[in-house]
């Protein structure tokens, strides 16, 4: 792989900014985040239903989910959210599908305290079984949790709170359910996810696609690829991560790829080219770059292997 391109790069040290200046920059480049859609009560019993994009899952055992409300930029105010978990420990995190986007988004006004979310966005509110907070019936996902925690990260405009909250109760959609409920079919979830600004990412369809977890094998690595691969100015970085991601021991053996140059494509390039020369390895590198796309990888590793 040749060496990258010098690049120009913006450097800024978030000190010399101001949090609308800063604001923009972090959360449009740590992208796309999952959204909490979390509902909570306050000491009345009354309901706030709002958005949060700092959120993730931090622990299977316990089950400890995190979502950060941060203080308003403008005037530094905490979120009806916080305080109503100051006063009232328990919420549900609900989660976000495509479906139920622009609801959603309409639910992050700033309605005065009191009122209700699920009413002026148009959403439904279920009981819950363990906590007070009413969980979102449109959401194809809900985890009732404990609020474990709150942590401070600081005061006034763009200050978050971290939200530890431990789940007790889950509830998920029938349709979104992997036979004998194995997981989540990411398809059907069609989650949302948020960006900068007003950009969001729709997690399903053709933006979705299959990475190998290298902890599921022990690849050979990058360092021992064959150097004309390693060094090859027409596969990409992510060609070469699945190249690498392969077992010395599952290469394909001489009589494999001996065998694989029967194959149509195989055959017509070296037919094209029975002197070999400069252009033969070049269009070898493009048809294994065309099967790593296809996710044919030990195909990729016959069609390199072709001396």
């Amino acid at each position: 792989m040749p060496a990258p391109t010098p690049t120009a790069f913006h450097s800024v040290s978030p000190a010399d900014l101001t949090p609308a200046q800063w604001m923009p920059l972090l959360g449009g480049a740590v992208a796309p985040r999952p959204i909490a859609f979390v509902s909570t009560v306050d000491a009345e019993g009354r309901v706030n239903l709002s958005p949060y994009s700092f959120f993730n899952i931090f622990s299977y055992t316990p089950p400890i989910l995190v979502f950060s409300p941060v203080n308003r930029g403008r005037d530094g105010s905490e979120k009806h959210s916080l305080l109503n978990v100051r006063a009232v420990p328990e919420v549900v995190v609900n989660i976000c599908d495509y479906a139920m986007v622009q609801q959603m988004s309409l639910a992050s006004a700033e309605y005065p305290a009191g009122v209700n979310e699920f009413a002026k966005a148009g959403f439904t509110a279920l009981a819950s079984e363990q906590v007070r907070p009413p969980r979102v019936a449109e959401a194809p996902a809900a985890f009732e949790c404990v609020v474990e925690q709150i942590v401070p990260l600081s005061k006034g405009p763009g200050a978050g709170h971290l939200v530890v909250c431990r789940a007790v109760r889950a509830h998920f959609r029938q349709d979104v359910l992997l036979p004998d409920a194995a997981g989540i079919d990411p398809f059907k979830l069609d989650a949302v996810a948020r960006l900068g600004g007003d950009w969001y990412a729709r997690a399903s369809g053709a933006s979705l696609f299959e990475v190998v977890r290298p902890n599921r094998r022990l690849g050979m690595g990058h360092d021992q690829l064959p150097a004309h691969i390693r060094t090859s100015t027409v596969l990409t970085g992510n060609d070469l991560g699945q190249l690498a991601n392969v077992e010395h021991e599952a290469l394909p053996t001489p009589a494999q790829v001996a065998e694989f140059k029967t194959e149509p494509m195989v055959a017509y390039l070296l037919n094209k080219h029975p002197a070999g020369g400069p252009e033969l390895p070049k269009q070898l590198m493009l048809l294994a770059q065309q099967l790593l796309a296809e996710g044919r990888v030990l195909e990729a590793w016959k069609t390199l292997l072709i001396k």
